[in-house]
């Protein structure tokens, strides 16, 4: 396949190759040169930013959500579920910031409180056939949804009971998805499942559940900004790393994200079950921007960019390191975008028929280019001096 070249990638020239630590016998630093502690400087920026962005979205979610819940119509509805696609527009590139030994996902970093998944519907609510199920239908064990208690909840008893998240959030706006992916429809949960004496018992715990569920983004999110913040705990720490150690984990994080969780657990393993429930955002049918964001979010990072910041960036030290792998890596991230571009929309239709529909061809097709770019990142990495596992 034609290997497309989108024009903010890097331009290589032959200066770039000329003398790798002067421009002369008198040791004056090449100014066309950028060194790796000047990326991870930017890469940390960029972090900074993203986080902030996606608690920005995340306080107007939660204002739309305040709105509906004070006044439960179906105009309020609908506005708190653009909200959420909203707000997962700016979260979804930060998760090329996860497995890179950094703060979101550590010991006891937020991540599973954030973006779990997939999520047991009938551990939170109701679903088909079993009205009385749920946290919010168990008054006697939880007499009252707090933030405190939902947390306490999370994955007890097993790694699907989510209780918090922006997918409980999904859940909750739209409910189970319960139509064949041919009907082209999202879950159809009824605004009135949140009205007083409306489609469904405990309207108000509903309400209370989705209200502390939006409250806890933020305090999570807010983690994020406070380690990346400049002084900040986890920035000090990074800036700190012998710069090889930084660009490892930097490498590790996108060629991990890009060859395992985006490539295996989130598309393959969909579209080998052939089931919309292993979809990320399978209630809202939004999982083709979770995937396309996911793969910006690695397109940032390698190539130093993020809305108005624009610096040193891991595909400048490949250039200057290898001309040949620098070029093999940008080829492999245009052919990833091409391919994901390709995929159908919703995710749930093109996934339905397995890999040997056309649609599910060309899910395969992008899964096998996102591998590739995570091989390609991992060679990166041997160009630059650094071990890269990226599974």
């Amino acid at each position: 396949m034609k290997k497309i070249v989108f024009p903010i990638l890097i331009t290589i020239t032959t200066a770039l190759f000329v003398g790798c630590s002067s421009d002369d016998d008198s040791g004056t630093t090449d100014p066309n040169l950028v060194t790796k502690q000047e990326v991870v400087e930017n890469y940390a920026a960029i972090v900074y930013q993203n986080y902030v962005d996606a608690y920005s979205d995340a306080v107007a979610l939660q204002t739309s959500l305040a709105t509906f819940t004070a006044t439960p119509t179906e105009a309020n509805h609908n506005a708190a579920k653009q909200a959420w696609k909203t707000a997962r527009e700016s979260y979804g590139t930060t998760e090329a910031f996860r497995f890179a030994a950094g703060p979101i996902d550590d010991s006891d970093g937020p991540e599973g409180l954030l973006n779990a998944w997939p999520l047991d519907e009938n551990y939170i609510d109701y679903v088909e056939g079993a009205s009385d199920t749920g946290i919010i239908n168990n008054v006697g064990a939880y007499p009252a949804i707090t933030k405190e208690l939902l947390v306490s909840l999370n994955e007890e008893g097993g790694e699907t009971n989510i209780s918090v998240g922006y997918h409980a959030i999904e859940f909750l706006l739209w409910g189970q998805d319960n139509t064949d992916p041919e009907d082209n429809q999202a879950g159809l949960r009824p605004y009135t499942d949140f009205v007083d004496g409306g489609t469904a018992q405990n309207q108000d715990r509903r309400r209370d559940y989705v209200t502390a569920c939006a409250s806890l983004l933020l305090d999570h999110l807010q983690l994020m900004i406070d380690e990346w913040a400049v002084g900040g705990p986890y920035r000090t720490t990074f800036l700190a790393l012998n710069e090889d150690v930084a660009i490892k984990n930097i490498l590790t994080g996108i060629a991990t994200l890009s060859k395992s969780e985006l490539a295996g657990e989130r598309m393959f393993v969909a579209l080998s079950n052939q089931d919309q429930e292993d979809e990320h955002s399978c209630f809202s049918d939004n999982t083709h921007r979770d995937i396309r964001l996911n793969l910006e979010g690695i397109k940032n990072v390698y190539i130093g960019t993020y809305g108005s910041i624009s610096g040193a960036s891991l595909s400048d030290l490949v250039t200057q390191a290898n001309a040949t792998t620098a070029l093999e890596v940008t080829a492999q991230l245009n052919e990833a975008v091409t391919t994901v571009e390709a995929t159908g929309i919703p995710f749930d239709i093109a996934i339905s028929g397995g890999s040997t529909t056309t649609e599910g061809a060309k899910v395969l097709q992008a899964v096998n280019a996102l591998q590739d770019l995570g091989d390609q990142f991992v060679l990166a990495g041997s160009a630059l001096g650094v071990t890269v596992v990226a599974d």
